[in-house]
């Protein structure tokens, strides 16, 4: 009987993969690394093949993953390396695989996603692209194949943890009148509306409370990372927009929070750091020890809570509004929003663009039904051009 789960990493150099390689280095009777995955950081990939021996290694990127194939060889690790996209596929369902930690940023996570559905495995989603872009045909396709979806990111994962052991989709039948969804607020919620023109990538990175990549750390500034997050817990929990409400809390303490008809509130508290939704994800239904300190409650003090500022962050509500508009909206907004942000970092338009390109792509695109995979990977396409094209024009 197999007692050790396999797992495959689908983006292992970020910060996601390296929290989840921690866990598994903790439970080394119950968690294997069987695959690892990165697009091209090649120095940290073999690092972490050294350490952990994985199956196999893949590099979305050829070049690096030629690269880490001599380094392999040379280092004497017997793991495998393999390229491409079709490769993240592969390693993703693979029938030796029990779970898929589901963690590279941005569209390039779909794919891949969608094949560990489609094999029925755990999948450990935190890659939030694959519900904005795609929310209905991968929710289909879970239930379709059997798979089992447990959210990574902390807010959902939040709202698992508090919603009621009975909970079967439906709000109403729960109890349950509304979903509270935390946000810090990012490192600008006590900016001046007028000093965002001049915010700089590294100011925009410098997040507070967490400790994140690039592109989410620009999202959370812009507070577009909640706005994905609404469009996640809608079809996480089946939730209408009007369910969900976002609530500004600074100290990052409280991870979201459940209201219930008579007037309760269920929330989920601890420390912030992301070892621990993945030790829950990974452990469940088990609680086991994911190496974060316990939460001291005299130290903690007070917890703030605040209204969100639309006006200060129109992203949250283009995020509402693309939601609303359903079909490929969603999509369309997530696509132009990588393209802003990663026009914002390489310092070709201001902060306060970000939003002006995103509006500009959902006006441009045609508005539409998805049915396939292809469909979403068609508009994302649409969408990206759409944001280019306003970006040549405002340069």
């Amino acid at each position: 009987m197999k007692t050790t789960r396999q797992i495959t990493i689908l983006g292992s150099t970020g910060s996601i993969g390296e929290s989840t390689l921690d866990v598994i280095a903790r439970h080394p009777d119950r968690f294997q690394a069987f695959a690892l995955t990165a697009n091209n950081n090649v120095e940290k990939m073999l690092a972490q093949c050294q350490r952990f021996q994985p199956r196999f290694a893949v590099m979305l990127n050829m070049d690096s993953a030629a690269q880490l194939a001599d380094a392999i060889k040379t280092a004497g690790i017997k793991t495998e390396v393999l390229a491409g996209i079709e490769s993240l596929e592969k390693v993703a369902s693979l029938p030796e695989v029990d779970a898929v930690m589901a963690a590279i940023v941005g569209a390039a996570g779909i794919r891949p996603t969608f094949a560990a559905a489609r094999t029925g495995k755990l999948v450990l989603l935190a890659n939030k692209e694959t519900l904005v872009m795609a929310g209905r045909i991968f929710m289909d396709l879970v239930k379709q194949h059997n798979a089992t979806l447990l959210p990574i990111d902390s807010e959902h994962n939040a709202i698992y943890q508090s919603l009621p052991h009975h909970f079967n989709g439906n709000l109403t039948a729960s109890g349950i009148s509304r979903i509270l969804l935390t946000a810090s607020g990012g490192p600008f919620r006590r900016a001046p509306l007028d000093s965002l023109a001049s915010v700089t990538p590294e100011q925009a990175c410098a997040h507070p409370n967490w400790d994140m990549g690039q592109k989410i750390s620009v999202d959370s500034a812009t507070m577009m990372n909640k706005g994905l997050e609404v469009i996640e817990a809608h079809w996480l929990f089946e939730a209408p927009s009007e369910k969900i409400q976002v609530v500004i809390h600074p100290q990052s303490v409280i991870h979201s929070m459940v209201a219930y008809v008579d007037g309760s509130v269920i929330a989920q508290l601890g420390n912030p750091d992301m070892r621990t939704p993945i030790a829950h994800a990974m452990g469940y239904p088990d609680r086991i020890e994911s190496g974060v300190s316990a939460l001291d409650m005299f130290k903690v003090a007070h917890l703030d809570f605040e209204e969100p500022d639309f006006k200060k962050f129109p992203c949250l509500g283009l995020a509402y509004q693309a939601l609303a508009a359903g079909g490929n909206m969603p999509a369309v907004l997530n696509a132009a929003n990588e393209i802003a942000v990663e026009s914002f970092l390489k310092r070709r338009m201001p902060f306060t663009a970000i939003p002006l390109m995103i509006e500009h792509a959902m006006k441009t695109v045609r508005q539409e039904e998805m049915t396939t995979l292809d469909d979403v990977l068609r508009t994302d396409a649409q969408a990206r051009n759409a944001a280019q094209n306003w970006l040549a024009n405002l340069q």
